[in-house]
């Protein structure tokens, strides 16, 4: 029986990111963060964040549970003012580096028309690793997607991140679907591959440079490749 949903990850399969701390430039945080009263120069200011940031990476790889960029900014602006922040500061520079870190997320070409053709005769749902709540479905909305999907189960509102069998498990509830109905698509070996076949999905993995140990037909070159590789399933 052909899968009745679509399972995505984001970045990376839906759209082009960088996902570096520094690359992007934030002008913008680095004043705000002075305006409330840190003495940091640009460079230190970079270091301290990518420091705060990687202290809660290694937290989260130990056990795959996630953090939310209130968490990152609560601590890293303890540490630059010298005192506990105000939930509003915290707040102005969450969405200030979010939006400079944006700067880095490109949309491909293809990929709307190919969500909107999928949609047709599937279900469709994000399943994505990301530390703030609103950021990708903000990017389903810009991108004209956001009616065309049933859910967005994000990693910081579930608390744990791919491959954590937790929120596999959340999206399959969330859409009332067996995992047996669903396919997944991504990027990445651990989180878009595996976690999702050991959940019971289907998966197909983004993997045009034949680094992972996956079956040739479950292989994309691109997420446009989908619809293709879709008909082996069901021998058209």
């Amino acid at each position: 029986m052909p899968p009745s949903h679509i399972l995505f990850d984001f970045f990376g399969t839906l759209v082009d990111y960088n996902a570096s701390r520094t690359e992007q430039g934030y002008p913008k945080s680095h004043a705000l963060v002075r305006q409330l009263g840190a003495d940091l120069s640009y460079p230190e200011f970079l270091a301290a964040w990518t420091i705060t940031s990687e202290e809660f990476d290694l937290l989260s790889d130990a056990d795959d549970r996630e953090f939310s960029m209130t968490q990152v900014g609560t601590a890293f602006l303890a540490i630059a003012l010298g005192r506990r922040p105000e939930p509003a500061e915290v707040e102005a520079m969450v969405r200030t580096y979010v939006d400079e870190w944006n700067s880095g997320v490109s949309y491909p070409a293809g990929v709307a028309g190919l969500v909107r053709d999928l949609a047709v005769d599937h279900r469709l749902a994000v399943v994505t690793n990301t530390h703030q709540p609103d950021l990708v479905p903000d990017h389903l909305d810009a991108m004209g997607l956001l009616p065309h999907f049933d859910a967005v189960i994000t990693s910081v509102e579930v608390g744990w991140r791919k491959p954590h069998p937790t929120i596999y498990d959340t999206a399959l509830r969330t859409l009332g679907i067996d995992a047996s109905a669903a396919v997944f698509v991504g990027d990445s070996y651990g989180p878009d591959w595996l976690g999702p076949e050991r959940a019971g999905m289907t998966s197909f993995l983004i993997d045009p440079g034949r680094h992972a140990d996956v079956p040739a037909a479950r292989r994309l070159d691109s997420v446009l490749d989908l619809p293709a590789a879709l008909g082996t399933l069901t021998g058209h």
